[in-house]
């Protein structure tokens, strides 16, 4: 097709950032490039004193899953050092890293914005990675660890009415397969899901799939295709009757209102318009922004750009609507 051979570009501010960004450029996941990730994205030990010098205090919990597959699951608890005599709004992060990265540490850019904004709590999970441990394995570990935090919200002081899941890249693709759990298995109730540029569709088959495949590209798609089948794989040795992949899935009924977010130069744009588009089409109601000249995960990487600014406040404020319309 001839429109491949065009493409929005990345905008001017973001590239000239990315010349500075010590990022490594990726075009394919091999072990040795997963296990460098590991290490990039390997959480810093000051990065929990910052979070204090901002006002948010931090405690660890570990549960275990009902199930035994996983004898410890690990949620991370952020709020307002300051106190409060009313509960909270919750926002249930997932953390992104391609499924194969990252920790529940990892990506909290937009969660730690929200609870100093909104004046809320964040629990983040840690779900087991890939190529150790399949899809279906990581989406079992954030239903369990929601499920414990839905089971004791009165303790955590989290507000009933306002218990929010969200995640960027693959934590998106996360959130939203367990919000379908908490659907299908009647189980906790969500006022809303937000979703960052989420992974959505494992067949890589729209325009911006193809157009994005150079290893001059940020994130090419074939980066996205490696990571998918190694996410896979131990699904499909066994039963893939199980695997939610959102992007495939007709029926979205019935799942809560929705905000998603994705750049226009990048693999993942068509994947996240066609998702609004069916959740709009089965009268979910959805807010969506695809971003000028974004790349995948550009506002956590140059925080200080505009469009990043401007995306970083679109977030903030859908979240404070929704949890300023959900009050007890």
């Amino acid at each position: 097709m001839a429109l491949l051979n065009h493409k929005p570009t990345i905008d001017t501010e973001l590239r000239r950032g990315l010349k500075n960004v010590s990022f490594p450029a990726i075009s394919h996941a091999t072990p040795e490039v997963i296990e460098m990730m590991r290490r990039a994205t390997a959480t810093p030990p000051s990065y929990l004193e910052d979070l204090k010098s901002r006002g948010i205090s931090h405690r660890e919990l570990r549960i275990p899953r009902k199930d035994g597959s996983n004898p410890e699951i690990i949620l991370s608890v952020f709020q307002p050092v300051s106190e409060s005599k009313k509960p909270r709004p919750c926002m249930y992060w997932i953390h992104g890293g391609g499924l194969h990265w990252g920790d529940r540490l990892h990506t909290l850019e937009f969660p730690s914005d929200v609870v100093l904004e909104c004046d809320a709590i964040c629990v983040s999970v840690e779900y087991r990675l890939a190529p150790e441990h399949s899809l279906s394995e990581a989406v079992e570990d954030c239903y369990a660890g929601l499920e414990w935090t839905s089971e004791h919200m009165e303790e955590l002081g989290i507000d009933a009415n306002r218990l929010m899941i969200g995640g960027t890249s693959s934590g998106g693709l996360l959130a939203t397969s367990t919000a379908l759990l908490c659907r299908d298995r009647e189980g906790p109730v969500l006022c809303a899901q937000c979703l960052i540029c989420p992974v959505l569709d494992n067949r890589l088959s729209t325009v911006s799939s193809q157009q994005y495949t150079e290893n001059s590209d940020f994130f090419p798609s074939s980066l996205f295709e490696d990571l998918w089948k190694s996410s896979l794989k131990k699904d499909r040795e066994s039963s893939e009757a199980g695997v939610v992949i959102p992007g495939r899935i007709e029926d979205l009924s019935r799942l809560p209102t929705t905000y998603l977010d994705v750049g226009s130069a990048e693999v993942l744009r068509d994947d996240v318009v066609a998702y609004a588009s069916k959740l709009w089409a089965n009268g979910i109601q959805a807010e969506l922004h695809v971003w000028a000249g974004g790349f995948h995960g550009f506002d956590i990487l140059l925080v200080d750009v505009a469009v990043s600014q401007a995306s970083r406040k679109a977030k903030v404020a859908w979240a404070k609507r929704i949890f300023g319309s959900n009050r007890s």
